[in-house]
């Protein structure tokens, strides 16, 4: 398995890379990926099933908010949301040699917080990549869960979508723990359960930003199993 995943992650790297400097960032960085993502599912024997999609419109911007349960959520929400989007994403993984340089040129989210300088570039750089329908997904706790249990959020999509007025799109994963949890080192075969919640939209006046982020945590637990609540 891990010869023929890496032979298609060189080759999907290479091809949006391809892509994105014949214009076609905006499309083939969606499409390339979830191809790739899907590719990465079949051949682990890891199926994916998604719930609410009728709950979003195409062309429409929206802030996806997902618990992080481990590996396989990057290619559940690329393979499987169905819904073009760009991954705001830590600035550290802009090293993991060519795919950091694909998810650049492609539009995705590089977040520096190293200086406020830093932070109103990331902020510039959303705002632009935000135009025209285009959406963004973060995974608010940071990092990976050790339990299965969704952690705190961090602020972060939640201050992003108040400064852009987008409506909140809660996503539950549910089995992507079970297929490769953070201390693993291959994946297990399984079944994810993806959760499209109905958008969270902001009130007149704003979002109240702390009732916004428990809103959108206590939504994703709803499709939990009790044990990871």
């Amino acid at each position: 398995m891990i010869p023929v995943l890496l032979v298609v992650t060189i080759i999907t790297a290479l091809l949006t890379i391809i892509a994105s400097a014949l214009g076609g960032a905006r499309t083939w960085g969606y499409y390339l990926p979830m191809v790739w993502a899907r590719i990465f599912c079949f051949v682990s024997m890891v199926k994916v099933e998604v719930y609410g999609r009728h709950n979003i419109k195409k062309g429409r911007s929206y802030v996806f908010v997902a618990n992080h349960q481990g590996a396989y959520d990057i290619f559940s929400i690329y393979g499987y949301l169905g819904h073009n989007f760009r991954w705001m994403m830590k600035k550290s993984l802009e090293k993991i040699p060519l795919v950091g340089y694909s998810c650049r040129v492609s539009g995705h989210i590089y977040v520096d917080t190293h200086s406020p300088q830093a932070i109103k570039e990331t902020m510039e750089t959303a705002e632009k990549r935000l135009a025209g329908g285009m959406s963004v997904v973060v995974f608010p706790e940071g990092s990976r869960t050790f339990t299965g249990k969704p952690g705190n959020f961090k602020r972060g999509a939640f201050i992003l979508a108040e400064e852009f007025h987008l409506p909140v799109v809660p996503l539950t994963i549910d089995g992507a723990f079970d297929v490769m949890p953070r201390t693993a080192i291959l994946p297990r075969y399984g079944t994810i359960k993806l959760t499209i919640h109905r958008p969270i939209t902001a009130p007149e006046g704003g979002y109240d930003i702390k009732a916004l982020m428990r809103d959108s945590r206590e939504t994703i637990i709803t499709a939990l199993p009790d044990y990871l609540r």
